[in-house]
């Protein structure tokens, strides 16, 4: 019987697609390099320039190809940020005195830059309410927002959220939080870090995500909903991490018990 149905003729642009797809994973296309115009595209498979953008638009919605208007279209270089989970949060990394991201920059050769977005008592979402047992209805927790950079290239999100009746008057509540960050300020308030609990999973971006960490259309973001559990195995801190997955790899070795 004769196979029917899209994949056995696939249209045009697909077809190009496939090729120039197969290429890069290939490594005749490299990192950087500047792909066939359309023009170009169009003549070698013998069909009009739409049926070539329309490849590329795939290429692009897969991550593999970058459109710079004015400058044509470039393979994405594979760079990778990794994110350390099953140590990040040692105690011998805070020793250092830099925070989980800036010594995983450090290590990586990465220059790290952290901006605070904002800081503001909130009603927290329902999942973050859940773990940390505070009132949903309520301004209950002081949530902080920063945007993360590596190289000035935008890498994650990342919203925490503290209960406001400790957070409120301490140093939780500014910009700056002094050594250590948060965790060294949340030792100080009775809470040592001996567990933690990430979520991972994968999803589109939201508009307003997209925006701030400049996705190219059709990446999508890696979410690690971050626990924080006491040495009394309280939750004392939940933080939403929003990782663009082209630019972050996620890290662990556990040990099998």
């Amino acid at each position: 019987m004769t196979p029917s149905g899209p994949s056995s003729n696939p249209p045009p642009s697909r077809r190009i697609a496939e090729e120039l797809r197969a290429s890069i994973k290939a490594g005749r296309l490299t990192p950087s390099e500047k792909l066939p115009s359309e023009r170009t595209l169009a003549e070698r498979y013998g069909t009009a320039r739409n049926t070539a953008r329309e490849a590329i638009r795939l290429l692009a919605e897969e991550g593999l190809v970058t459109v710079r208007h004015g400058s044509g279209v470039f393979v994405r270089e594979p760079q990778r940020l990794l994110r350390f989970g099953s140590d990040r949060y040692s105690r011998s990394n805070r020793e250092t005195g830099l925070t989980p991201f800036r010594l995983e920059a450090k290590r990586q050769g990465k220059e790290a830059r952290i901006e605070v977005v904002g800081i503001a008592r909130e009603c927290p979402p329902h999942d973050v309410a859940e773990r940390l047992a505070v009132p949903v209805d309520e301004e209950s927790v002081l949530h902080r927002e920063n945007h993360y950079f590596a190289d000035d290239e935008p890498v994650q999100i990342v919203s925490t959220y503290l209960r406001w009746d400790e957070a409120q008057d301490t140093a939780l509540t500014q910009p700056k939080t002094g050594k250590n960050g948060i965790y060294g300020r949340l030792e100080e308030l009775g809470h040592i870090m001996t567990r933690v609990r990430d979520e991972i999973t994968a999803r589109m971006p939201t508009p307003a995500e997209a925006a701030v960490l400049d996705l190219p259309s059709g990446v999508p973001v890696i979410e690690v909903l971050h626990t924080s559990l006491d040495q009394e195995g309280e939750p004392f801190e939940v933080s939403r991490y929003v990782h663009r997955a082209d630019r972050t790899g996620l890290l662990y070795e556990l040990p099998v018990e």
